[in-house]
């Protein structure tokens, strides 16, 4: 009787919203809760726990009448051999409104991550517990807002790696879920994010489609989320890719991989890649997967902080996180947007144990209204202050120009400095060529032939600023012809791992 019982109520809770919802949700060209979780879990391997949780209807006898399943499922399960906690909300039941949900499934899940140190999944869709005008009828009352669980989110950023896959429209509590993350993502034409969806930004007087008010390509442009996907399965690629870089949790250290990618692999077209007229371009993608080993790129945040390009790769098997000045985007200026990009670059691989490899070619910060409108000198002070924060060892390579105090970010200087220049370097306080008349006026004024003049200061000025000169007085700890950097790199990433140390930092990812 009691075994009948619980398959009756085991299959009830499995039909989630019913044929109709599943359906619709079909229609829409998404994938429901309990398919996403049997996609990203090994073969049999989820066990759900608070299967049988909902809201039941009962007869006058006390038979059960039907069960609406909660809208948040959760359990242990693995992912590539790697225990996980794995969470999906259910969108067929309600939309994932808060009166389908049981708010402590949410709490725990957050606690089973972070107690038994495994990696955090959430597959969001939905208002992922948020409120819902209509549930306030059936209550017979409102409430002060709250969120269970907040300070849960906040230590597992400190904790273990938590990846967050927006998978269909995503709003309030559900967004910040979605931001409250190390990685997250949306899915191009399926998902949206807002604070609040179109109906009620509507009844403030904007009409926007979902797309408009919230789509994959804005949140992916304006950093709310690191990347935007072409599909579900390539949301769960990137799921697996990024999980692959890191420990388990901050008490373990980095695994290494395997490679046959040899360290002694140079490429001679290294040492003409950076341009020395200074005004001209380059790409740095091709330099970061010349040097890192092959296949080993995943690039984070694409679309958003263009001055720097960020991501996670390997140096003989070994994970490192790289930050690299993109000259192409406002010749690698560091705007508002780009300090944030480099700080939650450096919080990730200061969290979890990574060692930091910068390639440089930083003019300084972006100069004029726009800067000042944006706050950079503020977001550069906060980035500035989470580079020197970190402890994790970090190798600097000063690919072309260092100016300035966005200059200075190349490093911690408080710290043993391994940093390499390419013959291509070129740095100080403020360029050359922006202070020479300034700074030689009165000359100049006085000289007969001004330009000789200007021409012949600047010939000795470029003498001075040879990165020969700098390394004569150790202010630089090695020029390397750019080839060699592959097997410099290689060897900080396996001397780093005699400096790593597992643990709690004092605090995790800043969101």
């Amino acid at each position: 009787m009691e075994i009948a019982e619980l398959r009756r109520r085991q299959a009830l809770a499995r039909k989630m919203g019913g044929p109709d919802k599943l359906k619709r949700q079909q229609d829409a060209g998404r994938m429901d809760a309990r398919a996403r979780i049997a996609t990203v879990a090994d073969s049999g391997t989820f066990r759900e726990i608070g299967e049988l949780s909902g809201f039941a209807v009962y007869a006058e006898d006390g038979g059960l009448e039907t069960l609406l399943p909660a809208n948040f499922l959760f359990g242990r399960a693995e992912v590539d051999g790697r225990p996980v906690v794995l969470t999906a909300d259910d969108f067929t039941v309600r939309g994932g409104a808060a009166d389908a949900a049981l708010h402590r499934k949410l709490l725990e899940a957050e606690r089973l991550a972070s107690e038994y140190r495994m990696p955090l999944i959430r597959m969001v869709e939905g208002t992922g517990g948020g409120g819902s005008v209509k549930s306030l009828e059936s209550m017979g009352h409102t409430y002060i807002p709250e969120i269970p669980g907040w300070e849960a989110m906040v230590a597992n950023l400190s904790d273990v790696p938590v990846v967050a896959l927006g998978l269909g429209p995503v709003a309030g509590l559900g967004a910040g879920r979605m931001v409250m993350a190390h990685y997250s993502l949306l899915v191009e034409g399926l998902s949206q994010m807002f604070v609040a969806g179109p109906p009620v930004v509507a009844a403030a007087g904007e009409k926007r489609t979902k797309e408009e008010l919230g789509g994959a390509s804005i949140h992916a442009k304006n950093g709310a989320v690191d990347d935007r996907v072409a599909s579900e399965a390539e949301a769960f690629a990137r799921l697996r890719r990024f999980l692959s870089y890191l420990p388990s949790s901050v008490d373990e250290l980095p695994a290494r991989a395997k490679t046959r990618d040899p360290v002694s692999r140079r490429e001679a077209w290294l040492n003409d890649a950076v341009p020395r007229e200074s005004r001209n371009l380059y790409p740095v993608r091709p330099i970061v997967e010349a040097i890192v080993d092959k296949g080993s790129w995943f690039e984070i945040g694409r679309e958003w902080g263009l001055g720097v390009v960020t991501g996670l790769a390997r140096l003989d098997g070994y994970a490192v996180a790289v930050i690299a000045s993109n000259p192409e985007a406002l010749g690698g200026l560091w705007t508002a947007a780009t300090a944030r990009k480099v700080e939650r670059m450096v919080d990730l691989a200061d969290t979890f144990h990574l060692p930091v490899v910068h390639l440089v070619d930083n003019p300084g910060f972006l100069i004029g209204r726009r800067a000042e409108e944006e706050g950079t000198i503020r977001w550069g002070s906060r980035t500035l202050t989470a580079i020197y924060q970190a402890s994790v060892p970090w190798a600097t390579v000063i690919l072309r120009k260092a100016y300035g105090m966005a200059g200075s970010a190349h490093a911690p200087a408080d710290r043993f400095r391994w940093r390499l220049a390419w013959p291509s370097g070129d740095w100080g306080s403020l360029p050359i060529s922006g202070g020479l008349e300034a700074a030689y006026r009165g000359e100049l004024e006085a000289a007969d032939d001004p330009a000789a003049r200007l021409a012949d200061i600047k010939a000795r000025l470029d003498r001075v600023r040879s990165p020969f000169r700098t390394a004569e007085r150790f202010g630089v700890e090695a020029i390397i012809a750019p080839e060699e950097t592959r097997e410099e790199l290689c060897a900080f990433a396996a001397t780093a791992q005699r400096a790593l140390k597992p643990g709690r930092k004092g605090r995790g990812l800043r969101p």
